[in-house]
């Protein structure tokens, strides 16, 4: 376990474990954010060094900003709405594409007090896209708004972990590329 202060994150963060894994593969990170509103955004750039790697973010709170400025279809938001898993990961490509990052990292879902589109209180995707390909995971959370909101960006950012150690799991100066960038997204269910 790392040490803490009580205004920073700890040394074994799943923040600055992806700024450091970013950081030695000279990869880059952009953020697109609804139902977490910057939190994640947060973890990250609380990180010393990270300059290097985050680009930046959009927080996409309203649902119509989701498709101006992450360019996610209009169509699909129409027909499933925002907390869906193919919205996520579109959110994901399109922050990727709109920062000029290695990385997309998104955060869809319903942080409460009550229901959203009839979709439950804590249903949250988290999706990625990167190198590898695109990849989603559904998360079904409990507590707060506050709790799932946080708990979220922790899972946001391992799901982040995960991929980054997949695709490329040597540490070199030259990683080599997963499957390409077009491979279908893996975890992806339609409705």
């Amino acid at each position: 376990m790392g040490t803490g202060t009580e205004h920073g994150p700890t040394v074994g963060s799943p923040a600055a474990g992806v700024v450091h894994s970013l950081h030695e593969r000279r990869q880059t990170l952009a953020t697109v954010e609804s139902l977490t509103g910057g939190l994640l955004a947060a973890a990250i750039v609380e990180i010393a060094g990270v300059s290097a790697v985050y680009r930046g973010g959009l927080v996409t709170y309203a649902t119509e900003l989701k498709a101006r400025l992450a360019d996610v279809p209009e169509e699909l938001l129409a027909e499933r709405g925002p907390v869906d898993p193919d919205v996520a990961v579109a959110l994901a490509e399109g922050g990727r594409r709109r920062c000029a990052a290695d990385w997309g990292l998104a955060t869809t879902g319903v942080a409460g007090p009550e229901p959203q589109d009839g979709r439950p209180v804590g249903l949250v995707y988290v999706a990625v896209a990167g190198p590898g390909g695109p990849v989603v995971r559904r998360l079904d959370l409990d507590g707060g708004r506050d709790r799932i909101r946080a708990t979220t960006v922790t899972e946001a950012l391992r799901l982040l972990a995960e991929r980054i150690h997949g695709a490329f799991p040597a540490v070199g100066p030259d990683p080599r590329p997963g499957p390409p960038a077009d491979a279908p997204p893996t975890g992806t269910r339609r409705r």
